[in-house]
């Protein structure tokens, strides 16, 4: 089987034990972050091939960071070092009714500085059937936005499925004026598979969907198809949430033609939502692989992405036996 390419920055993400506020105490957690790197990973433990595509600081921070991917079976021969600094992302996980708060700091990193010329997308893309990346990218500045753009149209002149997952992060864009809606709608229109929700329909075709629930995604997915003439497939996620331990998650896969929305699921306990959008996109894209139904694809998805709430740090380590398993509703202890 050809691998799949996720293209996107692989930082660093430093949180307060516990649940406390951030330097409550001098003490952070770390976790290798990103959004491509997760999928990357999770398409890996799911048995796939995958290839992380990205640029690190040759330091002991970007070596540590390359060898925690590479150790979960991500092909990083795709991974770089160069001039710049990791990446940073701070986090206090919330609590009750306390939202977790999320800090950026990722600018002139080693991935932020690169532009189009930094990579070789004949060599990246050998042995690659699929590209995948994501609205992160373009987010931090002009260089990575041209970047994206160059990589989604090298994937797309080799005649490789795109995957986009619009991931809007308003602190990212704060100081990019308006630029966002038409860089993600420059992407979302290369792209063959989409992730996203109506409200991020919303933003890149600058229209509001009436109605409420499935039918409110359905009108948003139409839409899409109807803008972008290369798009095959849309997977989104509706989360609502009780409380920082307590939230429902229902998924939905929309064709042209077709689609399939779960029932929603309770997630009580929740240990990391973080990366659980991240799984979820894994899990649509296993089903994909392995040309299952539509139903049994958007029920992976929903299944990699409420397992992911259990296990702390940013990227799924489940299996495809641990997706079954959960579908099958095997929840008891294994012996």
């Amino acid at each position: 089987m050809a691998k799949i390419a996720c293209f996107g920055e692989i930082l660093l993400r430093l949180v307060a034990p516990g649940r406390e506020l951030l330097l409550q105490r001098p003490h952070l957690d770390v976790h290798v972050g990103g959004a491509e790197k997760n999928v990357a990973v999770a398409l890996a433990c799911l048995g796939h091939d995958s290839r992380m595509i990205s640029l690190l600081p040759d330091n002991p921070l970007g070596q540590a960071a390359l060898g925690e991917i590479r150790r979960h079976g991500v092909d990083v021969s795709g991974v770089g070092f160069s001039a710049g600094r990791m990446g940073l992302y701070f986090m206090a996980a919330g609590a009750g009714l306390r939202a977790s708060q999320i800090l950026y700091d990722r600018e002139a990193s080693s991935f932020a500085l690169a532009g189009p010329e930094d990579f070789d997308w004949d060599r990246l893309l050998d042995g690659v059937d699929q590209l995948h990346l994501s609205g992160i990218t373009p987010a931090l500045g002009d260089r990575s936005a041209a970047a994206a753009i160059a990589a989604a149209q090298a994937a797309r002149a080799e005649g490789l499925q795109v995957s986009f997952d619009v991931n809007y992060r308003g602190q990212l864009w704060r100081d990019r004026g308006g630029e966002a809606p038409a860089i993600l709608r420059e992407l979302a229109g290369l792209a063959t598979i989409l992730f996203a929700n109506h409200r991020d329909l919303s933003l890149l075709l600058d229209r509001q969907f009436g109605g409420t629930g499935p039918d409110r995604r359905r009108a948003a997915a139409e839409a899409a198809f109807e803008a972008f003439p290369g798009l095959g497939l849309i997977g989104s996620t509706a989360r609502r949430i009780e409380d920082s331990d307590r939230h429902s998650l229902a998924a939905r896969v929309d064709r042209r033609d077709d689609w399939a929305q779960t029932e929603e699921i309770a997630i009580a306990g929740i240990v990391d939502r973080i990366g659980g959008g991240d799984a979820f996109a894994a899990g649509v894209l296993h089903g994909i692989r392995q040309d299952r139904e539509l139903d049994w694809t958007a029920r992976a998805g929903l299944a990699l992405a409420c397992l992911k709430h259990g296990l702390p740090g940013d990227h799924s380590l489940f299996g495809a036996k641990d997706v079954e398993d959960f579908l099958a509703g095997a929840s008891d202890v294994r012996r």
